[in-house]
């Protein structure tokens, strides 16, 4: 008895699986399944995108995959790439210590259809998701990047792993020598190039438009989804970049600080240099049969200007043009980097910061008491996430680019954690349209209020997606930024176009901003 029920349940599965579409790639065929989380949605797991980089491969750009005989079995994620323990699952983290060096896998969601045929007829926008995590951590599989809130409004939805850590971004002489192009530190970012490239050449036969390809990110992710509007390597295969925390202004010191910035390749490899040391090895050859690598743990790893896949720093981009003319779409949120201090505290580190501009920044945020000197900073946290956003759009179109920049504010607190506000991340439960189908947290109810501005914002993200625009009908107006209208798009519990920041702080930055560093 028991195994004509185990011969049923199999021939059941059998029949579920024979269900879903098989869809032809460059490397053989491919069957999904349907989603955990969504009705009439088809999921493609683990997809191999690129050879896995072990072995001789190790500190090298990515190489085509190998095709395979039959039907791919794409209904398990791939592991996850080598990286020090993500804890907990949360809102960027599985939670899952299933690591490989084997990892160059994603993920595609799309509308189910009822045969590949039909799949194919369809031609839907493909959005490219790379994830965040300081280039250190991350992947694709994150309940919270889950395609299916959008895949159910006619976008394809892809993610894609990548190498972080050392094996993305070390850097050093002897590899730059062992580089046709004279080049090192740079494979997380060719990996995500690769897979950009991947999804160009088969997304036709999954149903997406190869030439509606929008990349998009959040913190480091959103720095690689600009990336690839810079990079000559991968300019030509999108159409546009979302960028969620976000684009800055090139003169905005907050890129020394965080993942959006990049190191220049005389830095990188000096860097690999003292790490040689570290390891006590004197080759690649050693450095390729070490197998703990990935818990190093220096500053942050970053994308190196290598003269190949970085040629400019970003400011120097943005002035001459040098980049894909598409449109982006970037913001921040309203609380990210808030924090408390008491006036000592405030005056010393805002003494320190702003130097012989502190007399005039401490006039317009004053802090004569803690609670004061708390307001000012978080206001003027603010104040600068707006217009670093504004200014970056500005640099964009003054630099003789011909479309558009859309800048946001978010300003709503998840249900998942009221006490941090609008925190870094925030967003992401809205723009996939994922509540509560991505929630980690268990018996959590969400109010209705949070559904209703998921779907408006998701409806924005992939007006976007489809067209460069994020307008469409019944959403309120968003305008596009401009040099003289000093506007910011609020988004969450207020909608609608707002003031980027009183003008004599605007006038401040800009002054300010003018003697600084350019990145």
């Amino acid at each position: 008895m028991f195994l004509k029920t185990l011969a049923g349940w199999a021939a059941l599965l059998s029949a579920a699986n024979a269900a879903f579409p098989v869809v032809d790639t460059a490397q053989g065929k491919v069957r999904g399944t349907a989603s955990e989380y969504r009705s009439n949605v088809t999921v493609y797991k683990g997809i191999p995108f690129a050879a896995p980089p072990t072995g001789e491969l190790r500190f090298k750009p990515p190489t085509s995959p190998k095709s395979h005989d039959g039907v791919l079995d794409a209904t398990k994620f791939g592991p996850q790439c080598m990286q020090t323990s993500s804890g907990s699952a949360g809102i960027f983290y599985t939670g899952s210590d299933q690591m490989s060096e084997d990892c160059l896998y994603l993920n595609i969601w799309t509308p189910t259809y009822d045969d590949d045929e039909d799949l194919k007829s369809k031609n839907l926008p493909v959005y490219f998701w790379i994830y965040g995590g300081r280039y250190e951590m991350g992947s694709g599989d994150v309940k919270t990047y889950d395609g299916s809130g959008l895949a159910i409004k006619d976008v394809i939805v892809v993610t894609v792993n990548y190498r972080v850590g050392a094996f993305g971004y070390f850097a050093h002489p002897e590899l730059s020598a062992e580089s046709a192009h004279n080049s090192s530190g740079n494979y997380g970012t060719l990996d995500q190039i690769a897979g950009l490239k991947w999804v160009h050449e088969n997304i036709a036969n999954f149903g997406g438009n190869p030439n509606q390809i929008v990349t998009g990110g959040q913190s480091a992710g959103s720095a690689s989804s600009l990336i690839m509007a810079y990079s000559p390597l991968s300019r030509k295969y999108i159409a546009g970049a979302i960028s969620e925390s976000g684009a800055l202004s090139p003169h905005d010191p907050n890129t020394a600080s965080i993942a959006v910035s990049y190191r220049q390749k005389a830095e990188a490899e000096n860097f690999g240099v003292k790490l040689f040391k570290q390891l006590n090895v004197t080759t690649p050859a050693q450095l390729r049969n070490l197998s703990r690598i990935w818990t190093w743990s220096p500053p942050e790893w970053r994308p190196v200007i290598d003269g190949w896949v970085l040629k400019q720093k970003y400011g120097q981009l943005l002035r001459d043009n040098n980049h894909a003319d598409v449109p982006i779409m970037t913001g921040f949120n309203k609380d990210e980097g808030v924090s408390d201090y008491n006036t000592t505290e405030y005056k010393t580190l805002y003494t320190q910061v702003f130097q012989n501009f502190s007399s005039e920044f401490f006039k317009l945020y004053p802090g004569d008491s803690d609670a004061q000197a708390t307001n000012s900073s978080n206001t003027w946290k603010r104040d600068m996430s707006r217009v670093t956003s504004w200014k970056y759009a500005a640099d964009w179109v003054a630099g003789g680019a011909g479309t558009n920049v859309y800048t946001y504010f978010f300003t709503r607190a998840p249900q998942e954690d009221h006490s941090g506000g609008a925190y870094h991340g925030a967003e992401l439960w809205y723009t996939f349209n994922n509540i509560p189908y991505a929630d980690y947290t268990a018996n959590l109810t969400w109010p209705a209020k949070d559904y209703a501005i998921a779907d408006r914002m998701s409806d924005y993200w992939v007006n976007f997606i489809r067209s460069g625009n994020p307008n469409g009908d019944g959403l309120p107006k968003w305008e596009p930024s401009t040099q003289e209208a000093k506007k910011i798009m609020y988004l969450g519990n207020t909608w609608g176009m707002e003031s980027i920041a009183p003008n004599a702080v605007v006038d401040f930055l800009m002054d300010w901003f003018s003697t600084l560093y350019e990145w």
